[in-house]
C-alpha cells in the first residue's frame, strides 16, 4: 500500500516550490470519509485513493490533480457533497471530481447504455479539463491492477472496456507508458493463454535478447561519441501486447518473431537527430517502407520522433527511435509535459487546441442517440495511425491510416463529402476506394446530383464521415418508411373496417401515437414501416379510441383476436424492447447469446427481431438503422445453448474428466464433436445448456484447470 510521505516525496522530487499543504488536507479528508471501508483484496479502501494519487504525481500532474486523485471516490461512496470538496479544496478540485463521480443514480435500460452514457459524460467533462481523464486513467490504472479479486466475466467485461476506450484514450493524450501498461493488463485477463505463452516465450529467451541490447546499445554509443554526438541510448524488449499485436498482423509465430527489440536515442537537438538517422542508416541496411518522420509531421497528441527499421548487426529486425529528451518527455507523459497550469489553475488556450479533437468528438457524438453507435463512432475515432495528406492549396489535413477520398471530403467539409463524385489523387483520378498515403495532394470533385448510398459506409475510416453518411441515409429512409408504414396500416385497417385515413384526419391516430409513447403520428407510423411495431398492435389501440364504450369481449374484433394469436406466438423467451411487447424473437444460432452477454437486436423485416451477442462478429456488417436495444428480462430460469471449444492433450480419459467437471457444475451437454490432431492433441467442441454467461465462463475457468487441458474458449461459430 502506498503511504502519503511516498506521495509527498514523489511530489516535492519533481517541483522544487510545491505547496504540499492541498494534498495533505486531502488526505486526512479521504482517510475520515473512507474509514472503515474495505476493498474485494481485504485492504483499506484508502488504498485505491492512495495508488491513483501516486500515479497522477508519477504522470507529472499538478496540486489540484493529486488532491482530486484522493478525493475522486468520496462524493460516490461517502457521505461527503460535492458542496464540501468546494468548500474545503476550491472550485478546481470540486471540478475534477464531479467530473470524475461516477453516474451511478440514473436508469439505463442495459449495461451498454449505461457505459455509453458514462464514456460520453468523461468525454464532455475532459472537453473543459483534461485533468479529470487523468485522475479517470489512474483510477482505472490501480482497478486493473487488482482486477484479479473480481469475478472471471466481471474481469473480461472490465478489460475489454479498458482495452476499448481507455488505453486508446491514454494513446490519443500521448500518454504512451500508461498507454503500454493498461494494455498488457487488459491482454492478461482477455487472453490469459496467449498472455502466459508469450511470457514464457519471452522470459526463456530473454538471456539471448539482452545479449543483443547490450550490443546494440554499444555500437551506437559507439557511434554517438566517435562522431562528437552527445546522447544516450536505451534497449528494450518489446511490452506483451505489442508482441501479440505483431504476431497477429504478420500472421508469425513466436518462434518466427525477430524484430521484438526496440531502441531509442536521445540526443540534445533536432539537427542531432537527423545526424544519428544519417549514421544508422550508414552502418545498417533499413528496411523499405519503415521510416516514419513524426519531427516534421507530429501526431495529433504532439508525439514527435523519428522511427526506423533497420537489420542489425546479428541479422535481427530492431526498432529505432530517435527524438530529443524534450520530445522523449512529451512522448512518456503527453499532456502533462506541457500542460501549464497559471492563470489561477486554466490552461492557456495554445494548449487546449491541441485536445479541441475531445471537443469535436463530444459535438459529434451529441446528435447520435443510439448508444451503441456511440461506441463505435467513438472507437473508430481512437484506434487510429495517422496518414497526412494535402489539399490542393497545401493545406495539411490529418487522417486515420486507411482513409480514403470519402474521408477526405467530408473532412473538408459534410456538403463536399455529400456530393463527392469523384476524386484526384496527385493529379490523377482515383477510384473512391483508393486508400490514401502520406504527402498525397487530394482534390474532391463534388456533383450536385451526387448523394451517399449505403455502400460508402464500407468504405470511409472517420467517424464524421461515417455519421455524415448514416444521418443522410436515417433521413432518406425515414421518408420510406413513413410511406410503407401508411401502406401496411391502410392494407391491415381494411381488412377489419378501420378507415386509418380518417382516423389520421379526425386526429384519432394522434391519441394512439400518444399512448404508444411515441411523439406524433409520423414517428408511429415510420415505426410500423421500421417493422418495430406491428400494425395489428396500432389497429387494436385505434379500435379502442374509436369505441370506448364496448366492453374487451365485445372489442375482440378480428383485429383483436388476431393480435392475440400473435402474442402467442411473440413470446420473448427472456428479452425484451423498451416500450415493446408483442414482437416476434429469435437467438442468434452464429453467436448463440445466453442472459448476461451484452446483446443487441437486429430487426429482420416480416420476421420478427434476431438477438445477437453485442461482439457478434456479424453485428458489424448489419445496417446500423435496423438495430435495436434489447436487453434480457430475467422472468425465465431456463437453459440456453452455448458452445466451448477445447483443445486437449489427446490421453486416455480426458473426455471423462471434462464431462464430470460439466456434471460437478450441473451443467448438460446437447451436443459433441471431437477430433483428434496427428500431433497427439484433440480439439473438443460441446453445446452445453447453461443458466447465464457467468455460468459459462465458470465452467470454462473449471475445465481450464484440468491439467492436460492446452486452450479452452467460448465457441460460437460451431454451435448447431
Amino acid at each position: 500500500m502506498i503511504r502519503i510521505q511516498e506521495i509527498l516525496d514523489a511530489f516535492t522530487a519533481r517541483n522544487q516550490n510545491a505547496d504540499l499543504e492541498l494534498i495533505q488536507r486531502a488526505y486526512v479528508f479521504a482517510a475520515a470519509a473512507h474509514a472503515g471501508q474495505t476493498r474485494l483484496s481485504g485492504e483499506m479502501y484508502l488504498s485505491h485513493p492512495l495508488a491513483v494519487a501516486y500515479s497522477l504525481v508519477k504522470i507529472g500532474f499538478d496540486e489540484a490533480t493529486v488532491a482530486a486523485g484522493l478525493l475522486h471516490d468520496t462524493v460516490e461512496d461517502t457521505k461527503a457533497s460535492l458542496e464540501e470538496i468546494d468548500e474545503n479544496f476550491g472550485e478546481d478540485v470540486a471540478d475534477i471530481v464531479d467530473g470524475v463521480t461516477k453516474i451511478s443514480l440514473i436508469p439505463f435500460d442495459n449495461k451498454e447504455e449505461a457505459q455509453a452514457e458514462n464514456i460520453r459524460k468523461m468525454i464532455l467533462a475532459m472537453s473543459h479539463d483534461v485533468r479529470v481523464l487523468m485522475v479517470k486513467l489512474a483510477d482505472r490504472l490501480h482497478n486493473m491492477h487488482t482486477l484479479n479479486f473480481q469475478k472471471v466475466h466481471k474481469q473480461r467485461r472490465i478489460a475489454q472496456e479498458t482495452m476499448d476506450i481507455y488505453a486508446p484514450l491514454a494513446n490519443r493524450l500521448g500518454l504512451h507508458s500508461l498507454k503500454r501498461e493498461l494494455e498488457d493488463l487488459s491482454f492478461k485477463y482477455l487472453w490469459p493463454d496467449i498472455y502466459n505463452q508469450i511470457d514464457h516465450w519471452l522470459d526463456t529467451h530473454q538471456v539471448v535478447e539482452k545479449q543483443i541490447i547490450d550490443k546494440v546499445v554499444s555500437l551506437i554509443t559507439d557511434l554517438l561519441a566517435s562522431n562528437h554526438i552527445h546522447g544516450n541510448v536505451y534497449g528494450r524488449i518489446k511490452h506483451l501486447y505489442s508482441v501479440y499485436k505483431k504476431m497477429q498482423s504478420q500472421s508469425l509465430s513466436l518462434d518466427e518473431m525477430h524484430d521484438i527489440m526496440a531502441f531509442r536515442v536521445l540526443v540534445d537537438d533536432i539537427k542531432d537527430c537527423y545526424a544519428v538517422l544519417g549514421l544508422v542508416h550508414s552502418q545498417w541496411r533499413p528496411v523499405h517502407g519503415r521510416f516514419k518522420d513524426y519531427i516534421s509531421m507530429p501526431k495529433s497528441n504532439g508525439y514527435r520522433s523519428l522511427h526506423t527499421t533497420v537489420i542489425g548487426p546479428e541479422g535481427e529486425r530492431i526498432e529505432i527511435q530517435i527524438r530529443t529528451e524534450d520530445m522523449h518527455r512529451q512522448a512518456e507523459h503527453g499532456v502533462a509535459a506541457h500542460w501549464l497550469y497559471k492563470e489561477n489553475g486554466r490552461v492557456h488556450s495554445k494548449d487546449m487546441e491541441q485536445f479541441s479533437w475531445l471537443r469535436e468528438i463530444f459535438e459529434r457524438q451529441r446528435e447520435e442517440a443510439d448508444s451503441r453507435e456511440f461506441m463505435h463512432s467513438l472507437k473508430m475515432e481512437l484506434f487510429k495511425d495517422e496518414v497526412y495528406v494535402y489539399t490542393p492549396a497545401g493545406d495539411v489535413k490529418e487522417l486515420p491510416e486507411g482513409a480514403m477520398p470519402l474521408d477526405f471530403a467530408f473532412h473538408i467539409h459534410s456538403e463536399v463529402g455529400q456530393h463527392c463524385a469523384g476524386a484526384k489523387v496527385n493529379g490523377r483520378l482515383v477510384p473512391l476506394h483508393t486508400e490514401l498515403k502520406n504527402g498525397d495532394v487530394v482534390q474532391i470533385i463534388t456533383d450536385q446530383a451526387r448523394n451517399p448510398n449505403r455502400d460508402w459506409l464500407k468504405l470511409v475510416k472517420t467517424a464524421k464521415a461515417r455519421n455524415r453518411i448514416q444521418h443522410y441515409l436515417r433521413t432518406e429512409e425515414r421518408v420510406h418508411a413513413i410511406a410503407l408504414g401508411r401502406e401496411m396500416l391502410d392494407k391491415e385497417g381494411r381488412k377489419v373496417s378501420l378507415n386509418v385515413g380518417k382516423a389520421l384526419k379526425d386526429g384519432h391516430l394522434a391519441i394512439v401515437a400518444n399512448d404508444l409513447n411515441y411523439d406524433n403520428v409520423n414517428e408511429l407510423i415510420a415505426a410500423v414501416g421500421y417493422a418495430n411495431l406491428t400494425p395489428r398492435r396500432v389497429l387494436n389501440r385505434l379500435y379502442a379510441v374509436l369505441h370506448p364504450e364496448e366492453t374487451a369481449a365485445q372489442a375482440s374484433a378480428p383485429a383483436a383476436r388476431d393480435v392475440g394469436k400473435d402474442d402467442g406466438q411473440r413470446k420473448s423467451e427472456g428479452v425484451t424492447v423498451s416500450g415493446v411487447d408483442d414482437i416476434l424473437m429469435r437467438f442468434a444460432k452464429c453467436c448463440n447469446p445466453v442472459p448476461g452477454d451484452a446483446i443487441i437486436g437486429y430487426i429482420s423485416r416480416g420476421m420478427g427481431i434476431s438477438v445477437h451477442r453485442a461482439d457478434c462478429p456479424n453485428v458489424v456488417n448489419m445496417e446500423p438503422e435496423r438495430l435495436i436495444s434489447v436487453h434480457w428480462s430475467n422472468e425465465e430460469q431456463k437453459p440456453y445453448e452455448a458452445g466451448i471449444f477445447v483443445i486437449a492433450k489427446n490421453e486416455h480419459g480426458v473426455l471423462a474428466e471434462i464431462t464430470q467437471v460439466l456434471a460437478k457444475n450441473e451443467v448438460n451437454i446437447s451436443g459433441l464433436t471431437m477430433d483428434a490432431k496427428v500431433d497427439g492433441r484433440a480439439s473438443l467442441h460441446f453445446t452445453v445448456e447453461v443458466k447465464n454467461s457467468t455460468q459459462l465462463y465458470e465452467l470454462i475457468e473449471a475445465i481450464r484447470a484440468l491439467p492436460f487441458i492446452l486452450e479452452v474458449v467460448r465457441d460460437s461459430e460451431n454451435v448447431e
